[in-house]
């Protein structure tokens, strides 16, 4: 490639963003190893190469009422970016999911005349569409991970590519399910369940006790059986204490190993996010659980005009796993459904059949690679 070093800043500012710019980075750096990448993000990013000039792991919120809880330092995140932009002056911005974060910084990048990538669509198939137009003027072009989401952008002649789901070449365990089980110490002849309350610390102050809750009524079911918890890279140890201090469910974290970790449940009570897609990759049953606050929920049946939260069940445009929403989420629902999933063989094997069509449906792997093609090419254009 002509006039190098090139140089692209990444921003992201949530766990599964940080993985994907990071998986993108890699990638980028075997195809151009002057390549230079800055931005915001997280550890992952910090660790694939790229300069993090802020880091995202005290902004990734969800919810109008937890947005504006940590409104300040959103708003500290931006100017920081918007700054970065105009000091460094990259050849690309690539903009990785955080939609409302990332149209601001689009816009004013746009505006400065620098060239934008965004990466991973904004759910557009659950909002209003609208938002298509929006993002359109403010984008070179949209990457998008699925291959539903393509027309959506033709139709508004937008500029689109379908680079495939990161998830897809990720989501497999490193070691067998039998060597798993050594090395957590589990006993592989009782029954293992998986809880994920989220990445973000308004989930699991939210999510983890209901899930707690719900794993002492399935142990009270089922005496003997095990609790494990992947816990990602944004999530501390004290975070988590918190929750665990106040019920007497031994539950064991493993750290930075979601796939090897998963693989060795029966069934898992998840919240909605990309994680849902990932077990759905590795054909765990599961059930998706979520609460958000009144107004955010409020707000969300109103805008949001989508049946299901779950992506295995968007994907499959029908319910192959129960969702428990707002004041369905209760550890009675939970423990229940993950009971069935335990006892009911059939119905165990079937949700695993469903997972596997949903597995098909997404499609080819090769997201990062492909994604890294689109940028080299981008850079080229310049």
């Amino acid at each position: 490639m002509s006039h190098f070093p090139k140089k692209v800043m990444l921003v992201s500012g949530e766990s599964s963003g940080d993985q994907h710019a990071a998986n993108l980075f890699l990638e980028l750096k075997q195809r151009c190893p002057s390549i230079q990448g800055i931005g915001m993000g997280g550890k992952k990013m910090a660790d694939a190469g790229v300069a993090i000039h802020y880091d995202s792991s005290n902004i990734g919120v969800i919810g109008v009422i937890e947005v504006i809880k940590r409104y300040a330092e959103i708003r500290r995140a931006l100017k920081a970016m918007q700054q970065l932009l105009l000091d460094q002056r990259p050849d690309l911005l690539i903009c990785v999911d955080y939609k409302e974060f990332n149209f601001k910084l689009a816009t004013f990048a746009k505006k400065h005349g620098i060239k934008v990538l965004f990466y991973v669509s904004p759910q557009i198939w659950a909002w209003r569409p609208g938002r298509v137009v929006k993002y359109g003027k403010v984008i070179d072009m949209m990457a998008v991970i699925f291959p539903f989401e393509v027309p959506y952008y033709e139709k508004e002649n937008v500029p689109v590519r379908y680079v495939g789901h990161p998830s897809v070449d990720k989501a497999h365990a490193k070691r067998s399910r039998e060597e798993n089980f050594k090395e957590f110490e589990l006993a592989i002849e009782r029954p293992v369940v998986g809880i994920l309350p989220g990445s973000r610390t308004d989930e699991i102050n939210r999510m983890l006790p209901i899930m707690l809750q719900a794993a002492a009524l399935i142990q009270k079911a089922i005496p003997d059986v095990q609790f494990v918890l992947p816990q990602a890279d944004s999530v501390t140890d004290k975070l988590l204490q918190a929750s665990f201090q106040q019920s007497n469910i031994k539950v064991k974290a493993i750290k930075s190993q979601f796939h090897d970790t998963v693989q060795c449940c029966d069934a898992v009570m998840t919240v909605s996010g990309t994680a849902t897609l990932e077990i759905a990759l590795l054909k765990v049953p599961m059930l998706v659980a979520y609460k958000l606050s009144t107004i955010t929920y409020l707000l969300a049946k109103i805008l949001v005009n989508t049946e299901f939260i779950g992506l295995p069940n968007i994907i499959a445009g029908k319910a192959v796993v129960k969702e428990f929403i707002q004041h369905e989420a209760t550890a009675q629902n939970l423990a229940e459904e993950i009971l069935h999933i335990l006892r009911d063989k059939q119905y165990a094997e079937l949700i695993h059949e469903s997972l596997q069509a949903v597995k098909i449906k997404v499609g080819e792997g090769g997201g990062s690679e492909n994604m890294a093609e689109l940028v080299i090419e981008m850079l080229q254009d310049k």
